[in-house]
This record gives C-alpha cells, sequence and structure tokens, in this order.
C-alpha cells in the first residue's frame, strides 16, 4: 500500500522542489554558523549590526525613516537596532538640521574601521567557500542571489495578509 501525501507529488516542479529544499538548507546553515567570516572577527557582529552599519557606510549620514525604509524594516526597529551600536560609538546619532525632531544616523570613524574588520573577515569565508569556483562562476551566483533577495523583498512589500 503507497502512503498517502499531502499534496500530489505531480503538480510540483522537480526543479522548484530542489530549489525551495535548498534554500531551506542554506537558511538553516547561515543561522547556524551565522556565515560571520574567519579570523578574529568571526561571528564578532550580529547580522542585523552588520546590516545598519553597510547600509549607513553605502548612504552616508541618513535619518532613521530613510535608512528604515531602505533596509525594508520598520522605523522602530531601526531605532532599537541601532541603539547599541551609538552606545558602543560605532554609529552617531545628531539631530537633523532640517527638523530638530528627525535624527540623522552616521557609521562614526570607529564604526568605519570595526566593519572592515568584519568585511575582511567574511570576504576571507566567502574566498574559503567558493575556493574551487572561478570568478565567473562567483559572479552568477552573485547575480543570482541578488536577483532572489530582490524578489523576496518585492514579495514581502506587496504580500497582504488573506482576511
Amino acid at each position: 500500500m503507497k502512503p498517502e501525501t499531502t499534496a500530489p507529488q505531480d503538480q510540483i516542479s522537480p526543479h522548484l522542489d530542489a530549489l525551495q529544499h535548498e534554500v531551506a538548507i542554506f537558511a538553516r546553515r547561515a543561522e547556524q554558523t551565522r556565515l560571520g567570516g574567519l579570523g578574529p572577527a568571526r561571528n564578532s557582529m550580529d547580522r542585523a549590526a552588520y546590516l545598519l552599519l553597510s547600509k549607513l557606510d553605502q548612504q552616508g549620514p541618513t535619518g532613521v525613516k530613510a535608512l528604515a525604509a531602505g533596509m525594508g524594516i520598520d522605523s522602530s526597529t531601526v531605532t532599537r537596532q541601532v541603539a547599541p551600536l551609538v552606545e558602543s560609538g560605532l554609529v552617531t546619532r545628531t539631530a537633523d538640521p532640517d527638523d530638530g525632531r528627525a535624527v540623522v544616523l552616521q557609521l562614526s570613524p570607529r564604526g568605519s574601521v570595526r566593519l572592515a574588520e568584519v568585511r575582511r573577515s567574511r570576504c576571507k569565508l566567502m574566498t574559503r567557500l567558493t575556493e574551487h569556483w572561478s570568478d565567473d562562476e562567483r559572479e552568477v551566483f552573485r547575480e543570482l542571489l541578488t536577483r532572489f533577495n530582490t524578489a523576496v523583498a518585492e514579495w514581502q512589500n506587496n504580500y497582504t495578509l488573506p482576511e
């Protein structure tokens, strides 16, 4: 007797089934290892801090609302996540000259140095993980991962809960 399945398998593309499985494995492994790099800076900065510092590095001085919008999270989350970065001297917080009620966040010199250390550590890990890949393979993987991350972000921005 053949065991019953919850969904008809003939309706699932084998390629998409394999893809969803690999994404699930990647998510678990990324969380387990935090893909935090190699050397002294390994796992020394959590994902939220790294992404906030990277965004400030890319954008320069930024208001909380603009930073939140650029990262796809709400302002209260940015405020909560940036507080320890300000306390540790990695980010400076100043009043917006155009609106004294608003705050402008900026990567401090110490934050720039720290971000560079962590970025180098993470790049060392990426080098190790892809040491048998060609430069073209690395670039194709980066392009596809960027497209995938963009699609996920767009889906999240447009997704509404069913009523």
